[in-house]
């Protein structure tokens, strides 16, 4: 007797059920039989095979298959074996129904395409996920290949689908997907522009993962967190998210603070209005009053006694203050800034470090430090920039000189008193 009849003759001879009824009981029950027998071996797949599998895999040295079960490799490939027993079962669910066999069989193919993609994509992530354990791929945007690889494989899938469904030739679909070249290319502009933009910035090196890159045409201010097919995902320092087109990258310009992260150390660049009224020349009484000032009182010492040198080789009449060489406050106070600079722990000594007077101005003289910071974190840069500048806003005074600040109304009205 034909195996695909069992469940037929049970209706037929045992039942006494009609013939045209028993036929699509049979098909019920053949169908359901399958169904019940693909989800059994899904389940234990998941369950007892996943075990089993994860068992073997904490015993080997290779991170891989790890990453693999991650990615639910092993699961995928559950789900083409399934479907592929389901294929070969159509023949006996419906033996007496050619036209639901037909339907039958486009469909659990095309079920079989698409899992065959979901099986691809995670062998991709996987081999994605491994090179990124390696320092080499660590900042590389890898995304961005497997996504576009992705899009390709779908859209095969689509067009194979499409043929499976409609039982037309493959090759007549490729050729119609010529014609429609141009509308695909402006359906996928921004994954082709993000794909080559991708390529351009792994092979220039203009922007890794965990770089700190500002963007103000789109608001970005700190660290790249992703970088996929059609998007920069960088996490800013206040903690929102912002998207950057991948293109933007290369046709737009950024900073990327990289370079300074990698380098000695990061750049100080402040400066204090110092009140030009309060800039005079140093009496001899005050140069000694400000030879208390331990770091400064060789200086001090040796600038002393080149000038008065100087001032009695030329036979400078002294009587007026202003004639021959002399010290002033400000320029006194801007050596002891470059020689706190020079003390001062934090600072890099090997780049650049000053103390420069900038283009006076109507707010008074500007007094830049410029230097080096040996500590790069932001909340710690920060620090040594306000421990610096309270010193020097402390230290003024010192020297007889005062800070420019635009009047407020309580200074306003103590001089209308």
């Amino acid at each position: 007797m034909n195996s695909r009849k069992i469940f037929y003759n049970l209706y037929t001879n045992t039942f006494d059920i009609d013939a045209s009824v028993a036929i699509y009981l049979n098909v019920i029950t053949n169908l359901l039989i399958v169904a019940i027998f693909g989800y059994m071996i899904y389940r234990l797949v998941k369950l007892f095979g996943s075990k089993m599998i994860r068992k073997i895999a904490s015993k080997t040295k290779t991170e891989f298959d790890d990453i693999l079960i991650k990615n639910t490799f092993f699961l995928n490939l559950s789900r083409v074996l399934i479907f592929i027993v389901v294929y070969s079962f159509l023949d006996y669910i419906f033996i007496d129904f050619n036209q639901l066999l037909n339907y039958a069989q486009k469909i659990t193919n095309v079920c079989i395409v698409i899992s065959f993609i979901l099986l691809v994509k995670s062998v991709l992530s996987s081999i994605k996920d491994y090179l990124r354990t390696l320092t080499i791929f660590r900042d590389k945007p890898l995304e961005s290949y497997v996504q576009i690889f992705m899009v390709f494989l779908w859209l095969i899938g689509l067009i194979i689908s499409i043929s499976i469904l409609s039982d037309r030739p493959l090759a007549r679909f490729f050729t119609t997907l010529g014609a429609f070249s141009a509308v695909l290319l402006l359906i996928f502009k921004d994954a082709i522009l993000g794909f080559v933009a991708s390529i351009q910035i792994s092979v220039y090196d203009t922007v890794r993962l965990q770089d700190w890159i500002t963007m103000e045409k789109y608001g970005a201010d700190g660290t790249v967190v992703e970088i996929n097919l059609t998007s920069v995902i960088v996490q800013n320092f206040d903690n929102t998210i912002t998207s950057i087109p991948t293109y933007s990258l290369i046709s737009d310009s950024f900073k990327n603070w990289r370079a300074m992260s990698n380098s000695g150390g990061r750049r100080i660049k402040r400066a204090v209005s110092i009140k030009m009224s309060s800039i005079k020349f140093l009496s001899d009484e005050e140069i000694e009053k400000f030879k208390k000032i331990e770091i400064i009182n060789s200086y001090i010492t040796d600038i002393s006694t080149e000038i008065r040198d100087f001032n009695t080789v030329n036979k400078i009449n002294k009587e007026a203050l202003i004639n021959g060489r002399n010290l002033t406050n400000f320029g006194l106070f801007r050596k002891y800034l470059d020689v706190y600079l020079e003390q001062h722990p934090q600072i890099n000594k090997n780049l650049t470090f000053m103390t420069r007077q900038l283009t006076p101005t109507s707010k008074g003289i500007p007094l830049e430090i410029y230097a080096f910071s040996t500590m790069k974190e932001w909340v710690i840069y920060e620090r040594i920039i306000a421990d610096i500048f309270d010193h020097v806003c402390a230290a003024v005074s010192f020297f007889d000189l005062e800070i420019f600040e635009s009047p407020t109304g309580k200074d306003i009205s103590k001089l209308n008193r």
